[in-house]
């Protein structure tokens, strides 16, 4: 059985090995800077670390970012301020295609929501249908498609923006 819930900072070691097990391939953009920070706003207060658990072992991770804290970029969207922005979704691969990723975006949502949010924004590449799918279930619609080749290195090398509105 999944459990679901907060991440506490003490599991950010064991976060950040999920996701450079399971996060890379052709479709992600992930500078190892730039996870670094994110997990530092975790330490600062500014992040959430969503989690699914199956047998004391984490398999799934969402990084759910204040809009405070999210990319500036994004603020062509909306005002930063009454947003939160999820900057990391994976899910372990012996347990993907069970709707755990959906899963941690709709607890993404509820949080924002709790925080007073207004929207939640996320982003991936046009072509990776995987994501795509995920994002549908949890009720993400596209606002943007962009082209974006300093992150998007493959296929269309398109970025796609999508948000939810609470």
């Amino acid at each position: 059985m999944i459990q679901y819930r907060k991440a506490q900072n003490h599991e950010i070691p064991e976060l950040k090995a999920l996701l450079w097990k399971y996060g890379p391939n052709e479709w992600n953009y992930l500078p190892e800077q730039g996870v670094n920070e994110t997990f530092s706003l975790m330490e600062k207060g500014t992040a959430d670390a969503l989690i699914a658990v199956h047998a004391d072992q984490i398999v799934g991770l969402s990084l759910l970012t204040d809009g405070s804290s999210s990319p500036a970029y994004l603020e062509k969207y909306c005002d930063l301020q009454s947003i939160c922005f999820v900057a990391e979704v994976v899910v372990a691969k012996d347990f993907s295609g069970k709707g755990i990723a959906a899963n941690l975006l709709k607890m993404c949502i509820n949080e924002a929501e709790k925080k007073g949010c207004t929207k939640v924004l996320i982003e991936r590449h046009e072509e990776n249908l995987g994501s795509a799918g995920m994002m549908r279930k949890a009720g993400f619609t596209i606002i943007d498609t962009c082209k974006a080749p300093d992150k998007r290195q493959s296929g269309s090398m398109n970025n796609v923006v999508l948000q939810v509105e609470i």
